[in-house]
């Protein structure tokens, strides 16, 4: 057996073994451990990719581990997060199935990562918000609600309406085509990535001075500054 190329399946599976944790903690409702298990497996999934690269060992086999790990933390978690939060923070009555429909992040989540697979123009970068801070967004949803309730009035942000706007609002954007400036850098130049270093000190000053609150409002800002960045680039080719 060839241990190098495991090395990243191992890593794959470290990933996988994350979101199980992070799955049982919701169902605690422990969410600041889910959310963090959620950015572990995160962590864990960039690892594999970077060793497959570094050992030339990349294959169909790690391909398919990678999304079925990816399934599981950054696609049944959130949907199981949304779940709860719909189930828990609102009383339906006769309507008891309308939580289910948080589940339509995991439907979302497998479609992308589904067509990510062969699609041969995200090699660089993504098409579509990609699964991974689609979680992390909506994971660190409950986080802000225990952080933050007692100093700022976040009810309307956990209404039942709003959470199923962006319950589909989600499944959509994770597969719209809309491209998203890459985070990769390759042959640095600032004139070449001023933008993601833009991004880069804006989410680091937020991550200081608003903490957890960052999370979700930094993957807003990237969605907003990529619509932005294609809207002057689409400009200026004409």
């Amino acid at each position: 057996m060839n241990i190098k190329a495991q090395i990243p399946n191992l890593f794959t599976m470290l990933n996988l073994f994350s979101g199980c944790v992070a799955l049982v903690f919701v169902s605690n409702a422990q969410y600041e451990w889910a959310f963090y298990f959620v950015s572990l497996g995160i962590f864990f999934d960039f690892f594999d990719g970077f060793f497959a690269r570094k050992f030339g060992v990349a294959g169909p086999l790690g391909v398919q581990l990678d999304s079925l790990a990816d399934m599981v933390t950054s696609g049944v978690v959130p949907g199981y997060v949304m779940f709860v939060l719909l189930r828990d923070y609102h009383a339906f009555g006769i309507e008891s199935y309308v939580p289910f429909l948080g589940f339509v992040i995991t439907l979302g989540a497998c479609y992308r990562l589904a067509k990510f697979n062969i699609d041969t123009r995200q090699s660089d970068s993504f098409i579509g918000l990609p699964t991974p801070a689609n979680s992390l967004f909506f994971t660190s949803l409950p986080v802000i609600a225990d952080y933050f309730h007692q100093d700022i009035d976040l009810g309307i942000f956990y209404d039942k309406w709003v959470l199923l706007l962006m319950t589909f609002l989600s499944a959509y954007i994770m597969n719209a085509e809309i491209p998203l400036f890459s985070l990769k850098i390759k042959n640095f130049t600032f004139a070449k990535y001023k933008l993601q270093i833009f991004f880069l000190i804006i989410s680091v000053l937020m991550l200081v001075f608003l903490q957890i609150l960052a999370v979700p409002l930094i993957i807003l800002l990237y969605v907003l500054l990529s619509v932005f960045n294609n809207i002057v680039t689409k400009k200026a080719s004409v």
